[in-house]
């Protein structure tokens, strides 16, 4: 996939997202996708199109692909946030919760860090420890700076560094069906996650 082909991903994919910094009140948003497939056999919506490389809490290397067959719920977060992130940790636990336990095995919980310099695998195993978040549906990931500011521009969640261990940053709840295709998004934070739950298990029940 070429890079021109990456932008146009993205392009089409931020017309769809929501697109808001720091807002508190609930927001959610349907995203409407294609069903044009790339050269890989993804649609031109897909998030699998990036071929970025991930580090997950257990120091094994991934990409986005990997995930591919499962509803994916994601939220970038960093683990030394003490104001916004425990809030969108605990919607993302909420979430879970709400969640049949008969569909869980198709669903995957990512929590992707802003920080990746201070969150390290070993930083993001404790976290999950930390939050009674360590082992499946959850999976935590760090990259590079580039990858991932490019998946946040992905998902229009914006973040800008204010200090060494502090960033102002969106607060955004995505779901990925099982093509990794986005097709909704919850903004805000101690929200009511009905529809966003709705949606999963819509999601899966869809999953061919």
């Amino acid at each position: 996939m070429n890079k021109y082909k990456l932008f146009a991903v993205i392009g089409l994919l931020l017309l769809g997202a929501c697109n808001s910094e720091e807002k508190s009140k609930t927001e959610t948003k349907d995203v409407a996708v294609t069903t044009q497939n790339s050269e890989e056999g993804y649609s031109d919506m897909s998030i699998y199109n990036l071929p970025s490389q991930w580090t997950n809490q257990d120091g094994e290397e991934v990409e986005l692909k990997d995930f591919q067959g499962k509803v994916l719920v994601t939220v970038m977060i960093y683990t030394s946030c003490k104001i916004a992130c425990p809030r969108l940790v605990a919607d993302m636990r909420n979430i879970k919760k709400q969640l049949p336990e008969e569909i869980l095995d198709d669903v995957e919980m990512v929590l992707v860090s802003i920080d990746p310099e201070t969150d390290t695998p070993e930083r993001l195993k404790q976290f999950a420890k930390e939050n009674v978040m360590d082992g499946p549906p959850w999976t935590f990931l760090r990259s590079t700076e580039a990858n991932t500011r490019e998946f946040a521009a992905v998902l229009a969640v914006n973040y800008t560094e204010i200090s060494p261990m502090d960033f102002s940053h969106s607060n955004i709840i995505s779901v990925f069906n099982d093509k990794g295709e986005l097709i909704f998004q919850q903004e805000g934070l101690n929200v009511n996650s009905d529809a966003t739950v709705k949606k999963i298990k819509d999601a899966v029940a869809e999953m061919s």
